[in-house]
């Protein structure tokens, strides 16, 4: 009779650590910044049909790399979560803390037991406060640790690198557009070069506190991506004042220079047609 085959539990945890970081390097990397109004979430995803950021409540977002159909399962297990213990007891009472620590524990088991392999995924729960201090993101890895997360923090794929060129980057108190400008940039940096992401290819999402609804999260599209990452979203919502010649010029037309232009940034053209900026 042969000798039954023994791994230590200590060589298996580590095989099973190590098969389910593999899965998860594969993914591409999703960023999490916190900015003056909120939280903002960005990830290379040129599918538009699956999603790796979702609203999971009211203040409550969810952002995960690695096997979609893992994260998914526990996405829809944390809305259906969420859904009960508000129309059960309160909509307050429906906190980030509690739906990460929910999350957790799932990991964690699947992870410890030997009848299924460990999950190939890590996620984020974040939830918007009415204040910055009160702004909490959580991150969960895939045998069920919870890390609380400060500034910025990368998840997936290239991480180490991204989180790198954000955290030499980064201040507090960014805007939304300039925090998107800086985690579009990360995304597309590597050890080996630079690249950058068509807003076609990024996935980006927020959880905006000034909003009025109790809904506050909201994604942005490819056309507010494209104007963001183009610089040019303030001339294209409001005009710029109008910009006087200096005097003295002996130029009759001074004072039609078109708004948001100053007259030295007007190309040169032919007196029969208007002067068009560059």
């Amino acid at each position: 009779m042969s000798m039954p085959f023994y791994v230590s539990p200590e060589q298996m945890m580590k095989d099973r650590a190590d098969f389910a970081r593999k899965g998860i390097g594969r993914g591409r990397s999703v960023a999490v910044i916190r900015y003056a109004d909120g939280v903002l979430f960005v990830s290379e995803n040129p599918s538009a049909a699956l999603h790796k950021i979702s609203e999971i409540y009211d203040r409550i977002a969810f952002a995960a790399v690695g096997r979609y159909n893992e994260f998914e399962n526990l996405r829809i297990a944390g809305v259906r979560l969420a859904d009960m213990r508000g129309y059960s007891y309160d909509r307050l009472d429906v906190t980030g803390r509690g739906l990460a620590n929910a999350y957790a524990q799932t990991l964690g088991t699947i992870f410890s037991s030997g009848a299924e392999k460990p999950y190939e995924i890590e996620i984020f729960v974040a939830e918007v406060g009415d204040t910055p201090e009160e702004d909490q993101v959580f991150r969960l890895t895939f045998d069920g640790q919870v890390v609380e997360e400060h500034d910025v923090a990368v998840m997936g794929g290239a991480a180490e690198s991204v989180t790198k060129y954000l955290e030499e980057r980064y201040t507090q108190g960014l805007s939304r557009d300039d925090a998107l400008k800086l985690a579009a940039a990360a995304l597309g940096h590597s050890e080996t070069g630079h690249r950058n992401i068509p807003a076609g290819d990024l996935e980006v999402a927020v959880l905006d506190r000034t909003r009025s609804q109790e809904r506050k999260f909201k994604r942005l599209d490819d056309k507010a991506l494209a104007t963001i990452l183009a610089g040019s979203e303030s001339t294209a919502e409001t005009p710029g004042p109008t910009h006087r010649a200096p005097e003295g010029t002996g130029d009759p037309t001074s004072n039609g220079t078109p708004d948001g232009a100053a007259p030295e940034d007007i190309a040169p053209g032919p007196e029969d047609e208007p002067p068009v900026a560059p």
